[in-house]
């Protein structure tokens, strides 16, 4: 299929099909599909679903739950919520995040995509405000804000910092290497296809956000803040985990950086020093102040174990060459036209 196109074929296909089962649903036809992958975190996907039937409605929606291979069967929590909202259930084979958000995209009947995981909360006017920015143009991938829901846990305290960090630093004109978390993203459905979803040949299964904006920079479209949609992350975190997350992004950035060479040239590590020297110091000059010393020294141990994570991938590489260039060959010869 030819992005230029702007998957047309995909669009007409999948409004045949969406006729066909309209007329049994006491719903709208959606026309965003709030997609949210879970694995083995029924509580979690519970307030997450309960947060979205509280959702301002802005348009009609549908959310699609993609279970991952959990070892719990979620139909009673499905049935549950099924009156307040048109509400779908894709069971899959353990196979990741990325490939979990591919499947509940390829199950989506709305015009546009929204993503949100299992254990986020969104702000009622969270759709309403990314809505309102995919109607002013929906050719743009939209990056929401997202907030930290255990300021008690100083792992998941510190991580959202970092995240917080990199997403004002991507709001400037310095930033060379631009993202939005899958948590809180929104896009065209179609385009979403036309470029190829998200890339699931990423070993740590880590990374595919980082590495979807980039490909969708590369088919000539844009990137776009959208601070007022907000959602609110309830990681809880113990040390060990922080400095798995954290391993495990080193070892997706690398995976990323090496799929990125596969399509065009640049530096392997695009930010300068300073960068990451303003990101160890930035706990210290924001508030709170409480715990700041200790913000700045958990930061400081998320950068070595990202550092680690990326030297363990780059000396045990055992990641099939062809996967890197099966996803180089989805880079665009040409911009997708307006």
């Amino acid at each position: 299929m030819n992005v230029v196109e702007r998957a047309a074929d995909v669009s007409t296909s999948q409004g045949e099909s969406t006729s066909r089962r309209e007329s049994t649903r006491a719903f709208d036809t959606p026309r965003v599909s709030i997609v949210v992958p879970t694995f083995a975190r029924p509580a979690e996907l519970a307030r997450c679903l309960d947060a979205i039937a509280a959702l301002e409605r802005a348009v009609p929606f549908e959310v699609v739950v993609v279970d991952d291979g959990g070892p719990e069967p979620l139909d009673a929590l499905i049935a549950a919520r099924a009156a307040r909202l048109d509400l779908h259930l894709v069971r899959q084979p353990r196979g990741g995040p990325a490939a979990a958000r591919n499947a509940g995209a390829a199950r989506a009947r709305g015009a546009w995509l929204a993503f949100i995981d299992d254990d986020c909360t969104p702000d009622p006017g969270w759709l309403a405000a990314l809505v309102r920015e995919l109607e002013r143009d929906d050719r743009r991938l939209l990056g929401g804000s997202v907030a930290n829901a255990l300021p008690g846990n100083p792992y998941a305290t510190a991580s959202e910092h970092v995240a917080q960090f990199v997403y004002d630093h991507n709001r400037t004109a310095r930033a060379r290497e631009p993202f939005f978390r899958t948590n809180n993203i929104a896009l065209a459905a179609d385009l979403f296809r036309a470029v190829g979803g998200f890339t699931t040949t990423i070993p740590s299964r880590t990374a595919e956000d980082k590495e979807l904006c980039d490909r969708w920079v590369a088919h000539g479209l844009a990137l776009a803040h959208a601070p007022s949609a907000v959602v609110r992350h309830a990681h809880d975190l113990t040390l060990a985990g922080f400095l798995r997350q954290h391993f495990g992004y080193g070892r997706g950035i690398l995976a990323f950086r090496l799929i990125r060479r596969e399509r065009s040239a640049g530096p392997f590590v695009p930010e300068p020093a300073r960068f990451y020297l303003d990101l160890v110091l930035s706990p210290l000059r924001r508030p709170p102040v409480a715990g700041r010393w200790r913000r700045s020294a958990l930061v400081l141990l998320a950068q070595l174990a990202t550092i680690a994570g990326a030297l363990r991938e780059a000396v045990v590489w055992r990641w099939p060459a062809s996967a890197a260039r099966s996803v180089a060959r989805s880079a665009p010869d040409s911009r997708v036209e307006p």
